[in-house]
């Protein structure tokens, strides 16, 4: 089939590989636009079109696809004649007159087992609300969020360890077979999609730099869920002595109870900090202004008092107390 890819991030180039490597035909390729970063903050392209170029694929980058501002785009897209559009992680709507523009619409890898979590951080959500199993489904989009039909779903266990990170690269990879799959199957007409059940629906909303603050009051294991499903990316934040100071992911530790929220010990072995149930051990932190660290190292150079809290207000100084 003639196939048009949408995508951008790393989590898309599995199936964008795949489809390359395949028999279909990929015929053009949406993705977001360059983006400025690092310390030069120098144009770098998304990884799908970097990949997609290298490819010597036709890759097309439009701010919007909405508006008179898109119609070139609308007009490359209706030109392709392309029988399917495959979308991963593109992060760009597509307007309900153009769902229809393939012959078989739009079908998108979604990384979780709709109608659980729908929108733009499942895997995410899905780790922190402490659930066991998750997936990926190749879904029809239509103009409800992620509301379409399903064609095909994996399963996938959520390890003790797993960040949203690691389960993300996990489904991607195991994703891109699923998508051929189902490419296989619509192209032979031997699949009918699933409708979802609106009312098991959950949602998943993007991320914010507020949700990675680490609630120390919480039992050991919310706090353990949270920082892994924030991992890496808004990343997971506390303050130490009124500071940002980033967490990496901790391990609970049972049989230490007596540590109120927040509240550190520092030996040279390790950092334990107490939460609502039991402490938990820190593993990698980035003090303010720091690149990440093993825990017991900082604690060797910081020497954290005892009765130290993390998430606490910065300790007034004699300074503060003149001009108040």
């Amino acid at each position: 089939m003639r196939v048009l890819f949408a995508g951008t991030p790393e989590v898309a180039l599995p199936t964008l590989e795949a489809l390359i490597a395949s028999e279909h035909d990929v015929v053009g390729v949406l993705t977001r636009a360059d983006a400025r970063r690092g310390r030069g903050r120098t144009l770098h392209p998304s990884p799908v079109a970097a990949v997609a170029r290298e490819a010597g694929l036709d890759v097309r980058t439009p701010s919007t696809l909405k508006g008179e501002a898109a119609d070139e785009v609308r007009t490359w897209v209706r030109e392709l004649k392309a029988d399917v559009a495959v979308v991963v992680a593109y992060g760009r709507l597509v307007p309900a007159d153009m769902l229809d523009v393939p012959e078989h619409g739009w079908l998108n890898l979604h990384f979780s087992l709709l109608p659980a979590w729908r929108g733009a951080a499942p895997v995410q959500r899905a780790i922190i609300a402490g659930e066991e199993v998750t997936g990926a489904c190749v879904f029809r989009l239509e103009e409800g969020l992620d509301t379409g039909p399903v064609y095909g779903r994996i399963t996938e266990a959520i390890g003790a360890s797993d960040t949203s990170g690691d389960l993300l690269e996990r489904l991607a990879r195991a994703g891109a077979p699923l998508v051929l799959d189902v490419l296989r199957q619509v192209e032979e007409g031997a699949v009918q999609p699933e409708p979802q059940d609106g009312a098991l629906a959950t949602l998943a909303p993007m991320l914010s730099t507020a949700d990675g603050r680490v609630r120390w009051e919480d039992p050991a294991l919310t706090v353990d869920r949270r920082i892994r499903g924030v991992t890496p990316a808004p990343g997971a934040h506390t303050s130490y002595l009124g500071a940002r100071f980033r967490l990496g992911p901790v391990t609970p530790v049972p049989e230490v109870t007596d540590l109120l929220p927040g509240q550190v010990r520092a030996s040279k072995r390790e950092v334990l900090v107490g939460t609502g149930g039991c402490a938990v051990r820190l593993g990698r932190v980035a003090p303010a202004g720091r690149s990440w660290m093993p825990a017991d190292a900082w604690a060797r150079g910081a020497r954290p008092e005892v009765g130290t809290v993390l998430g606490a207000p910065a300790p007034e100084t004699g300074d503060n107390e003149r001009l108040s």
